[in-house]
């Protein structure tokens, strides 16, 4: 995988992606100071190279949804199989491939619990070629990805041109009758409202209210899924930080603080601090586990594994899945 050659347009447009992933091409040109033809094309030769795209996801806390982590371990054969099956549920996102392969975390967000439960005590359960699984709730959230320090470039003034609005009104669970939009999101946040009426059968002008409404009261959310790798951020990593509970937040705000640190969670369980960091290479990891993770006042224990492979971000699989588990 090439490292694709970013100019100053091009990282000024995955950075106003990252603060509005469904801004207007005009608007996005006007903060950048460049045409409306040239951002688009821009957008569309970094999508079509595999380093962007923008997808539409329900906001878990919003809605009403608790969050978990999970930690699979599986036999030798069976990582890969096992990932993919995981990334095919609508209820699980940011499915990675760890270590050697037999290693895979994922997020689940359960609108209930009789859909956490489905899946913890039974399915995973009964897959004979899952091993262990630790699941861990997200208590308190630190860092996410569409906050990545990483694509920071724009000023201050021309973050606040595109910053949203933030939420009006309390969360607002998405109907059964939302899903067909919802799963068109997933696969393209940035899909016309022609493309969305086809997708659900309503109309142009009722689309458009209904992801407003959702919009205003933060249930739907837009994320630039963007290829870390593909930006020379070639050391992803998982980390698990067990932190005395005297200096958890302290520790998590510091780790969110960092540049590197694209996620950050308090959460249940021994490990109690987990995260997601990239850098560019392994003495890159090296010195910054060394100087900035050691330094954090309270850390008593840390795990690292590698990204081997990204099977999920926020949307859809990055590979036609396999069956479940």
């Amino acid at each position: 995988m090439e490292t694709v050659t970013l100019d100053d347009v091009d990282r000024g447009l995955l950075h106003a992606l990252q603060l509005d992933g469904r801004a207007p091409m005009r608007a996005l040109g006007r903060v950048l100071g460049v045409s409306e033809n040239t951002v688009a094309r821009r957008y569309q030769r970094l999508r079509t190279a595999g380093v962007l795209k923008v997808t539409g996801a329900v906001s878990g806390g919003e809605a009403g949804y608790t969050t978990w982590t999970l930690r699979l371990r599986t036999t030798p054969d069976a990582g890969a199989a096992v990932a993919d099956a995981l990334a095919d549920r609508s209820d699980v996102s940011w499915v990675h491939l760890l270590s050697g392969g037999t290693e895979i975390s994922c997020t689940v967000h359960a609108p209930d619990t009789a859909g956490r439960d489905d899946l913890l005590l039974h399915k995973l359960p009964r897959a004979h070629r899952v091993t262990a699984v630790s699941a861990h709730e997200l208590l308190h959230t630190f860092a996410l990805p569409d906050r990545w320090g990483g694509l920071h470039c724009l000023s201050p003034a021309q973050v606040e041109q595109l910053r949203p609005p933030e939420p009006d009104g309390p969360g607002l669970p998405p109907e059964s009758g939302d899903q067909p939009l919802l799963d068109a999101l997933a696969h393209d946040g940035r899909a016309s409202y022609t493309a969305l009426a086809r997708a659900t059968g309503w109309s142009d002008s009722a689309v458009r209210r209904r992801m407003d409404l959702l919009r205003r009261h933060g249930t739907l959310t837009y994320h630039l899924d963007v290829s870390p790798a593909r930006l020379g951020f070639r050391s992803e990593t998982r980390l698990w930080l067990a932190v005395a509970p005297a200096h958890l937040a302290e520790a998590g705000e510091a780790l969110a603080s960092h540049p590197e640190t694209s996620f950050a969670v308090a959460t249940t369980g021994t490990t109690n601090l987990t995260a997601m960091v990239n850098c560019r290479d392994g003495r890159d990891l090296y010195r910054y586990l060394t100087d900035r993770v050691a330094g954090i006042r309270g850390v008593h224990t840390v795990e690292s594994a590698p990204v081997i492979r990204t099977v999920k971000r926020a949307g859809t699989p990055l590979r036609r899945p396999a069956a479940r588990p």
